[in-house]
């Protein structure tokens, strides 16, 4: 009998159907050890020798693993096809080899792209070796986020307090949200108008065109600056006779786009969809290891985590087959179409994203899918199979037409397209029946028959007057294509850098755009001022490209870090010298836009306009940082530093906002600033109830009547017919809601609030309860993750709840952190905040033996818990407490 070592359970279960009983398939759920998350983690002065620890639950998996090793005949290490695969089959051979149990038992790694049986038994037949290069390249990476995290986040707590952390990656991806806000402040709006002219053929036929030249010269987007010249222009056309000077249909063929990778999988997703990069990459975990389809288990996607943009042969042949039989001979090429990547840095060591079987059409596969994973098993099979078909052929055509009047002549264009064959465009509508052809269609406007030579009819002149507009905000989508393009981070590591930055509070997200928090705009502003090397796009992406050529045997690993620490090393030490008022000043200049929005009057927007006289500033608090006046402690004016509503809450100044008296109790109604933003209150002192302004609400919009409406929530709107308890709603920490009898249902909007009425109350009430505990339907309730059994007894998963995915463990539900992809949960992870939950009882006090023991197993496996600190390594020293020591730092 041989061992074979995968990830996932549901991925053990899968493969041990397909090997059978010579086979004993063990998951290692993930990364079995890791650093921990303390000084002294990586040694840079002992040549970065790094001190692994292994968590109680790894400890347990590892015992298991090693049980059956010892039994067996052999070891196949079967985890993922990637960089951090390799690595934990690496650090799974480490771990048996401390323990003694392989002797001369031959040990084996072998890769799948796909959870089939197929792909599963040729990749035992074709074994390797572990890839030692590839983790090198794991562990050079791992060291450079454990050096940057560990050592430049305590500077951020110690010069700007509030900050919680910064990383490798995480803090230039940042940097590019931060860039493009102040590229929109900055932007000057600019007026220009475009002239069309509504004209007519001989036959009757209208069509438009737009005006390309006046006057000898050629128009540029912006070159009718104003209305004067945009009439005079209009003018000329409304007097002027038009001839057709030119016609030309010229033939274009547009190529399909290559299969997925997994940016542009999220990308995808992201625009087509409204999936966050997270929601993406668990359902295609999903996808990829596979569902109950006539019996057998099977995975409908390629492995997801992949730069790579080309397809095995095998497949190539299967998708052609597809073609013929599913649209007909026409759509499939003479050759089968071959792509390379365009992405800086990409290692194409795997195949792109694609089904792993093209004649399991969504249409066979959607009813043993939810909706989520129906649509983007959609996405991938229609873009998988769309690859490999023909070009679209299409007639585009352009007419050049001659306006005169009164010997001024003007230049004007009309385009317009035909769809004449549509190719692989026919995979993204319905499929044909026995290879018949799509009709015609179009491809923006289709011109009616236009002759050269011949004379038009004027029938109307438009002229339209715009403004230039600034760039768009990121969304996920366009950021992990801008970090694409920049050779930023790795297809792993987007999901996660967007989560971090949103779990930090230094971006949120607005209707898909990715907005800048206050506090991430300061640590950018930080960083560009006193570790600008660290934020550079460019130097990111060489070090990017320097990790790659580790993997790909090219350079040495450790003299890699060697070089990056020396440099960034001296830069921890020169901020010792660095003085609080040295920050502010260069947070002050940096973040102009932000901290001193204009005023409407015209006034200096630094002139504290409480007292007059004191100047506006940055200041440092306990919580963060803040705008206060120099005159503190004469004048106590603060404000908020927030991303709008500054110009508001300083007009408000230091003194409250009478806006009336509540009729019951007679106390005065207030609308105030304080330091986390505007608030309305009722009364004064300590009990005095307070109410902040909900996301959206304008200072300037609060009248007496809404002041009261929040100061009044939570409000009762009836009793429930069947139960006769009171069902009320309020805003609460997720969002507006109702509530009865301890069931929450979220509202769709704040105005919700204040006019849903009893019928409506308890339609949301029935529907919330008709789902389920999960909220999505009575099968959200299931497992979206099985991590195994609790030191203490009893299985462990990962579901998905009203607020979000959650760690379940009997009665224990643990929310995960914001922005955390449920599938990429770890035992520990799970174990901790169940602790956390549970407190000192419960699973704390169950998992208090299995620690002790895991403590004596780490030993017995040469795993150092405590390390003497170098003096290089404990400069500067990283007080890992609280929160922060219990957190991954991320890349």
């Amino acid at each position: 009998m041989n061992v074979v070592v995968v990830e996932s359970p549901a991925k053990a279960k899968t493969i041990n159907k397909y090997l059978g009983p010579g086979y004993k398939v063990l998951a290692s759920f993930g990364h079995v050890r890791d650093l921990p998350a303390k000084d002294g983690s990586v040694l840079p002065d002992q040549d970065f020798e790094m001190i692994w620890e292994v968590d109680s639950a790894s400890q347990k998996r590892i015992k298991d693993i090693a049980d059956a090793v010892k039994a067996s005949d052999g070891l196949i290490l079967a985890t993922d096809p990637d960089r951090e695969g390799e690595a934990i089959s690496w650090h799974v051979l480490d771990l048996l080899k401390k323990r003694r149990v392989l002797g001369d038992k031959p040990v084996k790694r072998v890769v799948f792209n796909a959870i089939t049986k197929k792909a599963v038994l040729d990749a035992m037949a074709h074994p390797r070796d572990i890839d030692v290069p590839l983790v090198d390249a794991y562990l050079a990476r791992r060291a450079l986020d454990y050096l940057v995290g560990f050592n430049l986040s305590p500077v951020l707590w110690r010069k700007l307090p509030g900050a919680r952390s910064a990383g490798r990656v995480q803090s230039v991806a940042l940097r590019l949200v931060c860039d493009r806000e102040a590229e929109i402040e900055r932007f000057v709006t600019e007026e220009y108008w475009s002239i069309s002219a509504l004209l007519s053929t001989p036959r009757n036929d209208e069509f438009e065109a737009r005006l390309v030249s006046a006057g000898g010269k050629r128009l540029q987007r912006n070159s009718i600056a104003n209305g004067e010249e945009a009439g005079r222009l209009k003018a000329l056309l409304e007097g002027a006779s038009y001839t057709v000077e030119s016609v030309e249909a010229k033939p274009v063929k547009r190529n399909p786009a290559p299969p997925f990778t997994t940016s542009t999988l999220q990308q995808a997703a992201s625009s087509r969809l409204g999936f966050s990069a997270s929601r993406t990459m668990q359902i295609a975990q999903k996808l990829y290891e596979g569902f109950d389809i006539g019996g057998e288990t099977v995975g409908l996607i390629t492995y997801m985590r992949t730069d790579g943009v080309q397809m095995a042969a095998e497949a190539i042949d299967a998708a052609r087959s597809a073609i013929a039989s599913q649209f007909g001979d026409r759509y499939r090429p003479e050759k089968p179409r071959f792509y390379s990547t365009k992405a800086k840095n990409a290692q194409e060591a795997h195949e792109a994203i694609r089904p792993t079987d093209f004649n399991r059409s969504p249409d066979k596969v959607k009813r043993f899918l939810d909706s989520d994973q129906f649509r983007l098993y959609d996405l991938i099979w229609k873009r998988g199979i769309a690859s490999q078909m023909a070009s679209a052929e299409i007639e585009r055509t352009t007419v050049e037409i001659l306006a005169e009047n009164k010997g001024e002549k003007a230049g004007l264009r009309a385009v317009g397209s035909v769809i004449r064959f549509d190719g692989f465009i026919a995979a993204y509508t319905d499929a044909k029946e026995d290879g018949e052809q799509a009709d015609d269609g179009e491809d923006g406007a289709r011109l009616p028959e236009i002759n050269r030579a011949e004379a038009l009819a004027r029938r109307k002149i438009n002229a339209q007057q715009h403004f230039t507009e600034p760039p768009p905000r990121y969304s996920e989508a366009t950021l992990i294509k801008k970090m694409e393009e920049l050779g930023i981070g790795r297809p792993s590591t987007y999901a996660a850098t967007l989560a971090t930055l949103r779990d930090r509070d230094y971006i949120t997200i607005d209707k898909r755009k990715l907005i800048p928090q206050a506090k991430g705009r300061l640590v950018t502003a930080f960083l560009e001022n006193f570790f600008t090397k660290y934020v550079e796009y460019d130097f990111t992406a060489d070090l990017e490209e320097k990790l790659d050529r580790i993997s790909a045997g090219e350079l040495d690993w450790r003299q890699v870090l060697r070089e990056f620490w020396q440099n960034f090393f001296q830069q921890i030490e020169d901020t010792k010298e660095l003085r609080v008022t040295n920050v502010l000043d260069a947070l002050n200049e940096a973040l102009a836009p932000l901290v001193f929005p204009k005023r409407e009057d015209g006034s200096d927007p630094r002139i504290c306009q409480a007292c007059g006289t004191g100047h506006l500033s940055l200041k440092l608090g306990k919580y963060g940082a803040f705008i206060g006046c120099s005159n503190y402690p004469e004048c106590n004016f603060t404000r908020q530093l927030s991303n709008e509503g500054g110009a508001d809450a300083e007009a408000l100044g230091n003194e409250p906002k009478a806006l009336g008296t509540d009729p019951i109790t007679g106390e005065e109604i207030t609308l105030r600033a304080g330091r986390f933003g505007p608030y309305v209150q009722r009364g004064d002192g300590k009990e005095a109830k307070r109410a902040s302004l909900p996301r959206g609400w304008k200072v300037e919009d609060i009248d007496y009547e809404k002041a009261m409406a929040l100061i009044s929530l939570p409000r009762d709107i009836g009793q429930h017919p069947e139960s006769g308890k009171m069902i009320s709603a309020g805003i609460g920490r997720y969002g507006p809601f109702v509530l009865h009898d301890g069931t929450y249902a979220n509202l769709e909007s704040v105005e919700d609030v204040f006019t849903i009425g009893l019928n409506r109350a308890v339609t949301v009430l029935a529907e919330k309860q008709s789902k389920g505990p999960g909220g999505r339907g009575r099968t959200a309730a299931a497992a979206l993750k099985e991590l195994g059994e609790h030191p203490g007894g009893g299985a462990i998963t990962v579901r998905d709840g009203r607020y979000g995915p959650y760690v379940n463990w009997g009665k224990v539900n643990a929310t995960l952190p914001r922005g955390k992809d449920p599938q990429s949960v770890t035992v520990e992870e799970a174990l901790a905040l169940i602790a956390e939950k549970s407190g000192k009882s419960g699973a704390a006090a169950r998992k208090a033996p299995a620690k002790k023991a895991a403590s004596k197993a780490a030993e017995s496996d040469g795993e150092t818990k405590k390390a003497a600190k170098p003096k290089a390594a404990a400069k500067p020293k990283a007080k890992a407490k609280g929160a922060a020591a219990k957190k991954k730092t991320a890349s």
